[in-house]
């Protein structure tokens, strides 16, 4: 078993993280999303181990991270107008976008589509690290594949310790959820993955309509391409069953509770997920606090360190309020609906 080092960031820690990615290896390094599994994107070998640590289906596409935008003509055929203002507007930061890609990104990255997706983070460690290695990085995010995604180092060294050489520490993500997806490639533009930009954002910077894929929440189709990560596979799961339970707030309590007592009834250990201001009204459910419903993006910081912390604690069936799918709340939905398979009861 390969030893893991955890290391705070330091000017040797980030050469030596430079280091490994020049020599093939694989870092783990923080994003303001979640944390990420980091290879050299133009080596194929090395890109074919994220998926072997991961244990991650090769049709699954990666997004490739940059330190510049002068980057991008390297690998990129060409950068649409619409592409330049977001990359204006919120780059460096958590929006990922697709371009035509030439033949200098090997096929393991893209799943052999003619698009690859790029992003230029904003967390000061992953751009250190990017600016460093001077390499375009893939990197998914740094979990055993489907499971929560990590937003933390400890997160990390749970799934990966053993797997690869380095994870470098920087703390808790700040945003939670991976970064948004956008297709400017294939007509209008197109949010794949919802994410801390949100389609207001993204409609305010390019003053038009932006339209959302219509499989952010629900199955991905069997005969529909996966253009971009999170898009075709149960993801983000804990172990347990979540099902998702909407509805008008009195029927939404009362179906909770009633799920929970005919879980346990059963021998299942079970609880529910729910906002800060129904903990209390489910006492005697093993409620999980959620965040405020009146804050998606708190929501949004909590939601995968709940989900590790049900594996934890060894739930088998978990019960969870929803939020309405705007703003960052699209993101948070999409997130819960694939680790619950989008499996929903209307209390209504």
């Amino acid at each position: 078993m390969m030893q893991t080092k955890v290391l705070k960031p330091s000017h040797d820690a980030m050469m030596y993280a430079s280091e490994l990615l020049h020599r093939g290896s694989l870092v783990a390094f923080p994003t303001e999303t979640v944390y990420g599994l980091g290879a050299n994107a133009l080596e194929e070998s090395a890109v074919r181990s994220i998926f072997a640590a991961k244990g991650r289906p090769a049709d699954n596409p990666l997004i490739v991270h940059i330190a510049d935008r002068c980057q991008l003509s390297d690998f990129c055929l060409r950068i649409p107008p619409k592409a330049e203002v977001l990359m204006d507007n919120f780059w460096p930061g958590p929006l990922t976008l697709l371009f035509e890609r030439t033949d200098v990104i090997p096929d393991v990255v893209t799943a052999g589509l003619p698009t690859v997706a790029v992003r230029m983070p904003s967390h000061p460690i992953a751009a250190a690290l990017l600016k460093e290695c001077g390499l375009p990085v893939a990197a998914p995010s740094a979990n055993s594949s489907g499971k929560p995604s990590p937003t933390t180092a400890e997160h990390v060294w749970d799934d990966m310790r053993g797997k690869i050489p380095l994870i470098l520490d920087g703390g808790s993500c700040d945003i939670g959820v991976e970064s948004t997806v956008v297709d400017l490639c294939h007509g209008d533009p197109v949010i794949l993955r919802p994410g801390g930009i949100t389609k207001d954002m993204l409609e305010s910077a390019l003053c038009t309509e932006i339209q959302i894929a219509g499989s952010v929440l629900r199955p991905l189709g069997k005969d529909e391409k996966a253009l971009s990560p999170g898009m075709r596979y149960r993801h983000y799961a804990p172990s347990g069953n979540i099902t998702l339970v909407e509805g008008s707030e009195e029927h939404v309590l009362q179906m909770l509770r009633q799920l929970y007592s005919d879980s346990v009834s059963q021998g299942k250990k079970s609880c529910v997920l729910c906002f800060t201001e129904h903990v209390s009204l489910l006492s005697d459910c093993v409620p999980h606090d959620l965040g405020s419903g009146k804050n998606p993006e708190e929501i949004a910081r909590n939601l995968f360190k709940t989900l590790r912390n049900l594996d934890a604690e060894g739930m088998e069936m978990i019960f969870s309020e929803v939020i309405p799918p705007e703003g960052v709340g699209l993101a948070v939905m999409n997130r819960l609906g694939r680790a619950a398979s989008f499996r929903t009861i209307h209390a209504d």
